[in-house]
């Protein structure tokens, strides 16, 4: 036999060092700080090759050598032995998974995605009970690709299953291929072998995504007046709309409304409601208006539970039921554009510094340095600022108030 191969002894082998040793015909023995591990090195199109065989000595020096045997045997007659060694597996594998179908079912996509969820939850609000998550892909995803194992995921199936909506419905798309890319990782780290460039090819393929982005409809802040004194026999959803306009709170605080938060004229949302990463939000006060303290002494008269606004047979009224309100009255605006209203009435009308503005409607403002020294959360400025939002809203000619030092 010709000293070309078989270099190594089995004596070598066992005491090895660490490196890189050959037993010729592009079989080698990498001593590692793992470990060792037989690798075939071989050539095609001008490009060098690496495949693992197998750790020793697990993988004897003879079993490396037989493979290594076959795998030169296929680069001679042209064929690549990584693809080779491929088809054999999804073979070996299709032969299994037909008297075993569980052994399919847990590769696939439908079977790894709500896993994914699961694991996912405990970093999601309410554990992910509003299923907002995972709805993108249950919507988006699963239906095209649902029951295709994960391994053969690749980027042009991706893309395939959201250009549809990649244009059309961005943020959707966006969600879809990233939480996509969640469900793929939480598959290789089962072990699965997935591709790990499958949604960066996607995205190459998709291209940027070109797309206008539409903003929540608001009301003119000249008009706030007159809607908002509309509420006031609009029963106990009126109220809340009445309470979301004053204090330029985002809708969940307000259904969630408990008396417990209240005190005073302080009223603390706490961090589970105010939005943000879990895990990440602080409670956050707001300053009540004598206004806002009429309304929520009419709300006390029909809550249940100590729930300001509570639903008509449990919980508390919907996300939906305020935008159902003006939309019955024929208006383009949502509750959410409230907080725009109110946030450009204070730029037009106000010589408010900007920081307190943003603050009060639950903006971060600074960096994430800035923000660690920064020791208030300038509830007495905001306070003068939402009095003299209240006098707006309610028709009252307001007096002029200063605030940080400046003329509202």
């Amino acid at each position: 036999m010709s000293r070309q191969i078989y270099k190594l002894t089995g004596t070598q082998v066992k005491h090895a060092p660490p490196g890189k040793h050959s037993d010729g015909g592009g079989l080698y023995l990498y001593v590692l700080a793992t470990g060792k591990q037989w690798v075939f090195r071989f050539t095609m199109a001008g490009r060098r090759h690496e495949m693992g065989l197998g750790g020793y000595p697990e993988t004897s020096l003879a079993d490396a050598r037989k493979q290594a045997d076959r795998h030169r045997a296929t680069v001679k007659a042209g064929g690549n032995p990584i693809e080779a060694r491929k088809e054999n597996e999804k073979a070996a594998r299709a032969a299994y998974e037909a008297t075993n179908p569980e052994a399919r079912r847990a590769r696939l996509l439908s079977t790894i995605a709500p896993l994914a969820f699961e694991a996912r939850k405990s970093q999601l609000r309410d554990d992910g009970k509003a299923g907002r998550w995972y709805s993108p892909i249950r919507t988006h995803v699963l239906p095209k690709l649902g029951q295709k194992p994960v391994e053969e995921i690749t980027g042009n199936e991706i893309a395939k299953a959201l250009k549809p909506i990649w244009h059309s419905q961005p943020d959707v798309a966006r969600k879809a291929i990233t939480r996509l890319g969640v469900c793929l990782s939480h598959a290789r780290a089962k072990g699965f072998e997935v591709d790990r460039m499958a949604v960066a090819d996607a995205k190459e393929l998709l291209g940027k995504q070109v797309h206008v982005a539409k903003h929540i409809e608001s009301m003119d802040w000249q008009d706030v007046p007159a809607f908002y004194q509309s509420l006031e026999d609009a029963g106990a959803t009126g109220w809340a709309l009445q309470l979301l306009i004053l204090t330029g709170l985002r809708s969940k605080p307000i259904r969630f409304a408990h008396v417990d938060q209240i005190e005073g004229d302080v009223w603390t949302v706490p961090a589970d409601l105010v939005k943000g990463n879990k895990g990440k939000t602080e409670d956050f006060r707001v300053p009540v208006t004598s206004e806002a303290l009429r309304v929520i002494d009419r709300a006390r008269e029909t809550a249940r539970d100590g729930f300001l606004f509570p639903g008509i047979r449990k919980g508390v009224i919907s996300d939906m039921t305020m935008a159902q309100l003006m939309s019955r009255r024929g208006l383009a605006a949502r509750p959410h554009g409230f907080r725009s209203s109110f946030r450009t009435w204070a730029d037009d009308m106000t010589n408010t510094p900007w920081e307190v503005k943003e603050t009060a409607i639950g903006h971060k403002v600074g960096n994430k340095v800035s923000r660690a020294y920064l020791r208030t959360d300038y509830l007495e400025e905001r306070r003068l600022l939402a009095q003299r939002w209240a006098q707006h809203v309610t028709g009252e000619q307001g007096q002029v108030l200063a605030i940080h030092g400046a003329t509202a």
